[in-house]
């Protein structure tokens, strides 16, 4: 680690959770369904927000709580992601650095308010989610900082990016730079439908060595592969993928390379799963820091799924608590 600045760079969209209790009146009132998600435009996102009252705002967005989850490991995540020049973006800029992240892209300036996800939380728990996605979009390959990317073990990337031409052209470049300058590059498939939508491109990086670490759930990976049977998908992403860091639920998760294939178990969630919002996200956070600081794919996994247990035991897709210490509880060794 010693040679980096950076554990790793996370690139993504830049996303801020607004949480608001309302009475189900207030969904009637609004027209919305109950325990839905919808995409909303400029002017649903301001109006709504408007009339939500008291609300809570927590930092999110795929990328973004993968750094979270490394920088709560004791280890330095960077973050490039687009908010706009507002107050929410404001927050969030605030939010990254505050909890160590080097976070230092332009703002946008135009139309677009910064992305956030505004969740109505209803008497009963429900959630009903209104995202907006907004200056997110509109991350460019002029956003994409050289010197930080060539300063990070490994750029970790959301598919989700791929959904938008210059974005995609970001991922690109900053895939090229991490290349050039004898890094590693890694790829969340981010969900099933974005694998159905990207799923050519998607194996065109893989196999073209544009990707060397593939993020994946179960679900994903044969969407990816077009099977039923995970076997086969494994035996394929083997062949395609230099390493590929598999998530497999309560089965655990798994690691494979050309050389091996570890499979190790899922941590035990003390109180039950609560809420499994971020599990894949901070899984990220544990696999990336143990690769950055040259663990073993097993010590890897494990830490991955240590910090996919802790999130997941509580509301919201951040870590509560500090991962370095329940890491080192459990007996790893994090200082470099």
């Amino acid at each position: 680690m010693s040679e980096f600045k950076f554990d790793a760079l996370c690139i993504g969209n830049a996303i801020t959770d607004v949480f608001s209790h309302v009475e189900d009146s207030f969904l009637v009132e609004q027209s919305l369904v109950k325990g839905s998600m919808r995409l909303v435009d400029t002017d649903e996102a301001l109006r709504l927000y408007d009339l939500m009252g008291q609300t809570t705002r927590i930092s999110g967005g795929s990328a973004g709580n993968t750094a979270a989850g490394i920088a709560s490991l004791g280890g330095a995540p960077a973050f490039i992601g687009k908010v706009a020049a507002d107050e929410v973006g404001d927050v969030y800029r605030h939010d990254m650095n505050s909890i160590g992240a080097h976070f230092n892209t332009g703002p946008l300036r135009d139309d677009l308010a910064s992305g956030r996800s505004m969740i109505l939380i209803t008497p009963d728990g429900e959630r009903t989610m209104n995202t907006y996605l907004g200056a997110a979009t509109k991350l460019t390959a002029f956003d994409i900082d050289r010197d930080v990317v060539a300063n990070s073990a490994i750029t970790y990337m959301e598919g989700y990016l791929w959904d938008e031409e210059a974005a995609k052209n970001a991922f690109l470049e900053a895939s090229r730079i991490a290349h050039e300058a004898g890094q590693l590059v890694s790829l969340s498939l981010s969900d099933s439908f974005c694998v159905d939508r990207f799923r050519d491109e998607f194996l065109e990086l893989i196999q073209e060595d544009k990707v060397d670490i593939l993020f994946a759930n179960e679900h994903e990976l044969k969407a990816l592969y077009q099977t039923s049977d995970i076997e086969t998908a494994i035996a394929m992403v083997r062949e395609d993928c230099t390493l590929t860091a598999l998530t497999l639920g309560s089965e655990g998760a798994m690691a494979i390379s050309r050389e091996e294939t570890v499979h190790v178990p899922a941590s035990a969630i003390i109180g039950g799963v609560r809420d499994l919002t971020g599990a894949g996200d901070l899984f990220a956070s544990g696999f990336l820091f143990g690769l950055a600081r040259d663990f073993s794919l097993s010590d890897c996994a494990e830490l991955g799924c240590l910090c996919a247990g802790e999130v997941i035991s509580h509301v919201g897709a951040r870590p509560e608590k500090p991962l370095n210490q329940i890491a080192e509880q459990t007996g790893f060794t994090l200082k470099a």
